[in-house]
């Protein structure tokens, strides 16, 4: 049997400062994040209800939340490397997808954003290196 299981969370609007911006421009008024952590499946297919036998995002959530309001970004780049790095210290994840999103971009309307895709061998060296 071929099971696979993920973790997504959608549309998490962030209360954040990302972006240096001149007179006339447009200044994006929301910042959207969407996350998809791959996590093993019996972390999902569990045989009794519980919190102690599934994977508990809330405190990962919590900890996005707050690098978001953790101060100026200069770019969306080193937020999501932060956001990364969170997703890494949760052994239980062992792939992330992240997508983070700024809009309007022109007139009130658009938006531009950035996705990545990390794999599991690039987590384990995330989680092993010092720091």
């Amino acid at each position: 049997m071929n099971v696979r299981s993920t973790v997504e969370l959608r549309d998490l609007a962030l209360d954040t400062r990302i972006g240096t911006y001149g007179p006339g421009d447009t200044v994006p008024d929301r910042h959207l994040l969407d996350l998809t952590l791959w996590i093993d499946p019996s972390l999902v297919l569990i045989e009794r209800d519980g919190m102690d036998h599934v994977f508990d995002y809330d405190p990962l959530v919590a900890e996005l939340e707050r690098l978001a309001r953790d101060g100026f970004y200069e770019t969306q780049e080193r937020l999501m490397t932060r956001m990364v790095q969170a997703c890494a210290a949760c052994p239980q994840v062992e792939a992330v997808e992240m997508a983070l999103r700024k809009l309007p971009i022109r007139a009130g309307s658009g938006s531009l954003g950035l996705r990545l895709w990390v794999d599991s061998a690039t987590l384990i060296r995330m989680r092993a290196a010092p720091g």
